[in-house]
């Protein structure tokens, strides 16, 4: 199973920049979007819908913010719409899951803290529920993939000029903190570092032009730990940009 994740920057400027010509080239059998900046009825296009997939989008509610999507080959069993925590801050981000026999795949974006719309505050409250469910889900009898951009990186390997961004959100002590909490406590792994140990693996370049200023690796599929075996091959794609962010390409070893 391939699974391809990317944070497209705006789903309209994506697909002018050519990204639905390369999915088509590319194999996947899932692929999970982030932020769109649409609403869902802005993309009945055919572009938006390709062919020999499903497609599923969970918009803001709020024109040009975020929003998420997921694409199938296969027809999940169900779809779930948020995270459904009692404080409502999964909302400030999105996330749609899709379910399969034995697996569950998810599009995540989370609150960046760097928009008007969205403090630290609603970040670290985010994260709280997130890891509190995160933990939770690990006695059920099914595997998962959270793939998204988590708007956060977790070692200094993972930002270049890591020292100077220390002070910065996404890079912050008690996000650092959390990330370890994520893969060595809870016992979530990040399925791209299960295959790629290199240091200068970048995926999202905060000046907006990719290789310009301080690279980050914020965008990860993150997975049960039951998968970890079942992990073949990971890359991120640097030979094409579609937006600030690259996409990340991840083989596993199942069949949906």
């Amino acid at each position: 199973m391939r699974i391809i994740s990317l944070s497209v920057d705006g789903i309209h400027q994506a697909a002018q920049r050519g990204l639905y010509e390369w999915l088509s080239e590319q194999d996947a059998d899932i692929v999970c979007l982030q932020d769109l900046r649409a609403l869902e009825y802005e993309l009945d296009h055919d572009i938006f819908h390709p062919e020999g997939y499903n497609a599923y989008f969970f918009d803001s509610g709020i024109k040009h913010y975020n929003g998420v999507a997921i694409y199938s080959r296969h027809q999940p069993k169900a779809l779930i719409y948020g995270l459904g925590f009692a404080s409502g801050v999964d909302m400030e981000g999105r996330y749609l899951q899709a379910d399969f026999e034995h697996i569950s795949i998810g599009s995540l974006l989370a609150p960046s803290a760097n928009t008007e719309l969205e403090s630290l505050e609603v970040k670290v409250k985010f994260f709280d529920d997130l890891q509190a469910h995160l933990h939770k889900i690990t006695r059920k009898r099914r595997e998962f993939v959270f793939c998204g951009n988590w708007q956060m990186a977790h070692k200094s390997s993972d930002v270049k000029n890591a020292k100077v961004n220390e002070e910065n959100a996404g890079f912050l002590a008690h996000e650092r903190l959390w990330m370890d909490q994520l893969f060595n406590q809870i016992g979530y792994i990040d399925a791209f570092r299960a295959v790629n140990k290199d240091s200068d693996e970048y995926s999202w370049w905060p000046s907006g032009e990719i290789g310009k200023g301080d690279g980050w690796r914020t965008d990860l599929q993150v997975i049960s730990e039951g998968l970890k075996p079942r992990v073949e091959y990971g890359v991120i794609y640097k030979n094409r940009a579609f937006s600030s962010h690259l996409p990340v390409i991840m083989d596993y070893d199942i069949e949906l």
